[in-house]
């Protein structure tokens, strides 16, 4: 396969580079014991004849061989083809088994419809989220034209409806983003509601929680040396009790 770098007709060209040198990388590995199926998906979404990148069907052979597994996913992708990605959204909705997404760099373009999908959504330190009006090429006439304008703005509001099934904010809101071609830090695709957490927030999160843990323990282990010390040296209740009991026992 002939390998060339892809050009992005993106209104914000300043990542550019960035996005055209992420490598394809589809991957999938699954763990049966543990019943999870991890899947690696790097660079452009949908079919194409000039560079390397993960289909629909690609998705979906490797979660037909997962089962009912876990999925983990990691995701870098600057998008593609907005229809492979609405499949491979649809498909990930549809899986029995826990889906949790890591956005290792971008969700961009096609790529955040399928970050839609997770039922944890979390964004890796110093990620990034897009997203914009679909678009296409079109040669021929007016009418040609019109009825292309005409399917683009079905296809977004296809879309919206997907973004729609996680934001925190209006409809009209989501739409002039998109229509502004939108990118958002992972904080910030937090505070909309596309992802549930940051990579920093859930190392945070487990270093107090593991801090937590050990301040429980250690308030049990005072408990228990407290308890032996009361076994070992007799309070002055517990004596009153013993003679009492005697004397109940003599006097039967």
């Amino acid at each position: 396969m002939m390998k060339m770098k892809r050009k992005f007709g993106f209104k914000n060209q300043k990542y550019n580079e960035q996005l055209a040198n992420i490598p394809h990388n589809f991957a999938v590995v699954h763990d049966e014991e543990n019943g999870v199926s991890e899947l690696t998906i790097y660079g452009d979404i949908g079919e194409s004849w000039w560079w390397e990148t993960t289909s629909a069907t690609d998705v979906d052979n490797a979660l037909k061989s997962a089962g009912s597994n876990d999925l983990i996913i990691h995701l870098n992708s600057p998008g593609g083809s907005a229809f492979d990605g609405i499949a491979i959204y649809n498909r990930l909705k549809a899986h029995k088994g826990k889906v949790t997404i890591h956005v290792d760099g971008w969700a961009c373009s096609a790529a955040s419809i399928i970050a839609m999908a997770a039922d944890e959504l979390i964004m890796g330190a110093g990620s990034m989220l897009m997203i914009h009006e679909a678009s296409t090429i079109v040669w021929g006439s007016k009418t040609l034209m019109r009825k292309e304008a005409d399917m683009l703005e079905k296809l977004e509001d296809g879309i919206i409806d997907i973004y729609m099934t996680r934001a925190t904010v209006e409809r009209e809101e989501i739409r002039n983003m998109v229509n502004e071609e939108t990118w958002f830090s992972a904080n910030e695709a937090v505070e909309i509601g596309f992802a549930t957490s940051t990579a920093i927030t859930e190392e945070n999160n487990t270093s107090e929680d593991l801090a937590q843990l050990k301040a429980q323990m250690q308030k049990m282990q005072n408990e228990l040396n407290q308890y032996k010390n009361q076994e070992k040296e007799p309070t002055p209740e517990s004596v009153k009790q013993k003679q009492n009991l005697s004397k109940f026992f003599f006097s039967l």
